[in-house]
């Protein structure tokens, strides 16, 4: 069966004009769709289906973020999204791109499992979607087997061997830039051997097959998208910055003497090689082979500082899987998450610990709102102070997502009035039936965590096996350092603390020792693959973009689902909010109204407008039927596909 496009949100606008597939020398007829049957010929089936899957196929086309921010306040974005999830009786992919979601299910309907899509869809949003997707940043992936079994695979970056706890102060102060852009903000990329690893342990075909798609789409090419023409212009005072990325971002194809345009052909010859040798040797050519010397290259030329045995000593890891457990209306709900260096599901479990005690009815009800925000308040104070990368601070997890510290915590909340973070500081966390005198609280904040510009998505296959996969580049477009080997690199470095006491560059928060900057670490990250067990059984696969609104726009997804008994889109549609303790304000989409705006500011809240906040892929599990629910983000291009 074909698979079924999210109605009316990641199609093309009228007026596109026909293209040719095909750039450089790769002039031949483009073709997508895998064979498992032979690995050679993975490229029978026409690649213009592709094409032709975007076009419009009814009046609604589809709106960017920043076509959402700037709609008028007399018609409510929300008139036109979709009321209703896309459904599949066998399998469901969403992601932020068409062609990631179709890569996604062609893999499945030619035999493979979730874990082969993911894969498959990971390598291909690297060509596709450069803001996020990638090979030269990092990420996690949560993956839950039919059977029951969990794993969850951190490909987080890490510090060179060269990096020093003050090597972007001068003076004591912060360089401008140096940990944002550039060659020298980079950390040594681990998605090429996270996806590996995953591949080689739950997965069925070969790493060939899983990057066929990805390979096809940078050799031959797809349409430029409105999209990508705002995002090249956005970017451009960055890109511009480093000749291999003004060359592959802000020049024509066609015409080296203009940007790209809607609807032309965007080819990416040395990635497409660069893929075609990871498919080949695997990720040894990445952190080992021709690649690697690439890299190093051109860092050597650059200022970076990874080397050889950088990238050569580079080793993902598998992590146990945080959990909780809650009953509610009757069933038994369980929570699988991320564990540290995340800080997303410490802090969803402990926020679901706190709000157990309070009955939520929904985001037009002013004092539900109330208690959400102020347990959003805590946990990222508690957040703050506690979370670093586990393989060198002692982070007490256990405390923090127990029972009796979530009661400790709600205890302290005014349901009629704001806390001040003023007076809020991080707690005593402790496990049930010992003191909380034990331990003793630090004062300063750690920084939050990627850039707005990550990327989530979720899959499921027939057999019930699960991933929610996120990983980055941190900044849109990371450090806009583009490798000679054709890849975007990150600027995962200012996830660190760069300058104790003095504010990030990205989110300007205060930071602490904790995630201070030493050689092999991992900075501290938000992101948050999330899933629900309900009686058991898979029942939600979630996770957000968006630096610390990751946290907010995932937790409020799982209480949307799981507490709130919201059908699969509405649960991503419904409005938004946002705090994180400093500063002190809550943050809410324009969907809420001036009226309930004005309600929170008598109670105590400051508040600011913001247009979204995450783009939360999601897919629920109907428990009457089975049938996945693919639920993509109409904020953004998200696409739900499954058949």
């Amino acid at each position: 069966m074909s698979p079924h496009l999210l109605p009316a949100f990641r199609r093309r606008a009228s007026g596109t004009p026909n293209v040719e597939f095909g750039c450089g020398d790769f002039g031949k007829t483009a073709t997508y769709f895998v064979d498992s049957a032979k690995t050679k010929n993975i490229f029978r089936r026409s690649f213009l289906l592709t094409f032709f899957l975007l076009l419009p196929a009814s009046r609604g086309h589809a709106q960017t973020a920043a076509e959402l921010q700037d709609h008028s306040a007399k018609a409510s974005t929300s008139d036109i999204w979709p009321l209703q999830a896309v459904r599949g009786s066998h399998a469901m992919v969403t992601t932020d791109e068409a062609l990631g979601s179709q890569a996604g299910v062609a893999i499945l309907q030619q035999g493979g499992n979730a874990v082969d899509a993911a894969v498959a869809v990971a390598f291909v949003l690297a060509v596709v979607e450069p803001a996020a997707g990638n090979i030269g940043g990092g990420g996690f992936m949560l993956v839950r087997l039919a059977d029951g079994k969990t794993n969850f695979f951190d490909y987080r970056e890490v510090a060179p061997a060269k990096a020093t706890r003050d090597m972007y102060i001068q003076d004591g102060k912060l360089i401008p830039d140096a940990s944002t852009l550039g060659y020298g903000s980079v950390a040594v990329p681990g998605t090429i051997a996270g996806l590996e690893l995953a591949l080689k342990t739950h997965g069925t075909m070969k790493l060939a097959q899983v990057m066929a798609p990805a390979i096809q789409l940078a050799k031959s090419g797809f349409p430029i998208t409105e999209k990508l023409v705002r995002e090249f212009d956005e970017e451009k005072p960055g890109l511009e910055k480093f000749s291999v990325s003004k060359r592959i971002f802000l020049t024509s194809a066609r015409n080296k003497n203009r940007m790209y345009k809607v609807g032309e052909i965007f080819c990416q010859p040395e990635l497409a090689a660069t893929l075609q040798r990871i498919a080949k040797n695997g990720a040894a050519d990445f952190y080992r082979g021709k690649t690697a010397r690439m890299l190093v290259a051109d860092m050597q030329s650059n200022g970076g500082i990874i080397t050889a045995d950088d990238l050569a000593s580079y080793r993902p890891k598998i992590r146990e899987v945080l959990r909780a457990h809650y009953q509610i209306a009757g069933h038994r709900w369980d929570v699988l998450t991320s564990p540290p260096p995340s800080s997303g599901g410490v802090a969803i479990i402990e926020a679901l610990n706190i709000l157990q005690h309070t009955q939520l009815k929904g985001w037009e009800d002013l004092p539900s709102v109330r208690m959400v925000v102020e347990a959003m308040r805590r946990i990222f104070a508690d957040r703050a102070a506690y979370l670093a990368d586990p393989d060198y601070s002692d982070v007490p997890v256990a405390g923090l997502i127990s029972d009796c510290y979530g009661k400790e915590l709600f205890a302290t909340i005014d349901p009629q009035h704001a806390s001040s973070s003023k007076e809020i500081k991080a707690g005593t966390p402790h496990v049930c039936g010992i003191s909380a005198g034990q331990s003793s609280a630090p004062n300063t904040v750690v920084s939050l965590g990627e850039g707005p510009h990550t990327t989530h998505f979720s899959v499921v296959d027939a057999a019930g096996n699960a991933v929610a996969s996120t990983y980055t580049l941190n900044d849109s477009y990371g450090s806009h350092a583009t490798s000679s080997a054709g890849l975007l690199l990150n600027d995962e470095m200012d996830d660190f603390t760069t300058q104790p006491g003095v504010p990030n560059a990205l989110f300007g928060l205060i930071q602490s020792e904790a995630n201070a900057i030493a050689p092999n670490h991992r900075p501290l990250s938000s992101m948050t693959p999330t899933m629900l067990l309900r009686d058991g059984k898979l029942s939600f696969v979630t996770g957000s973009p968006g630096g610390p609104t990751i946290i907010s726009a995932t937790l409020l997804s799982v209480i949307n689902w799981m507490h709130l008994g919201m059908d699969a889109q509405a649960a991503i549609n419904a409005p938004r909010f946002h705090h994180q303790w400093l500063p002190d304000e809550l943050v809410l989409e324009k969907e809420f109204s001036p009226v309930f705006e004005k309600a929170l500011n008598a109670s105590g809240y400051a508040t600011e407008r913001k247009g979204h906040i995450g783009l939360v892929n999601a897919i629920g599990i109907d428990a009457q039927t089975g049938d996945r629910l693919g639920a993509a983000d109409p904020r953004d291009y998200g696409s739900a596909m499954g058949y």
